[in-house]
């Protein structure tokens, strides 16, 4: 009987140990290619070839529309992600060079990886990506951070 006990116990213990032992954060790159919702945006890095990019050094922050979000642009919007320039445009107007969490995130413009500029706000818990709303909070990274979001983001054109 003591040893069943003691074996339970044990058990509870390990059990209860895995529980509460935090996973350490992975790159920016892996923390797309982990969420489903993402699944659309992390192809689309895979095929522009920035995945390496979001696996370096950083800091990054990236707003990363959701599949919904792709599935709403229109048609001919997305047959323009088929030019490998103005898809790696595209995903790099989702992306700062600096690690920005929601409390650091200020009213104003900040400079994207592709050199145009995007209009951050925040409200309490709300962040803002020019139209775009952030769904949920940020999820921190080895690299950076990442906001999930509810539309694509379209630069201008150059």
């Amino acid at each position: 009987m003591l040893n069943r006990r003691s074996l339970f116990a044990a058990s509870l213990v390990a059990m209860l140990a895995g529980c509460a032992t935090p996973s350490a954060p992975v790159s920016v790159a892996d923390t797309l290619a982990r969420d489903p919702q993402l699944s659309t945006l992390n192809g689309l890095v895979q095929q522009a070839g920035l995945a390496d990019m979001l696996r370096g050094a950083g800091p990054y922050t990236v707003f990363a529309p959701t599949n919904e979000a792709f599935r709403a642009v229109p048609a001919n919007a997305m047959a323009e992600l088929q030019d490998p320039a103005r898809l790696q445009a595209v995903l790099s107007y989702h992306v700062l060079p600096a690690r920005m969490t929601a409390s650091e995130i200020k009213t104003g413009n900040a400079k994207t990886a592709n050199g145009a500029e995007v209009a951050l706000a925040r409200a309490g818990d709300f962040v803002t990506v020019e139209d775009a709303m952030a769904q949920g909070h940020e999820v921190m990274a080895s690299n950076g951070v990442v906001y999930s979001i509810d539309r694509v983001l379209m630069p201008p054109r150059r």
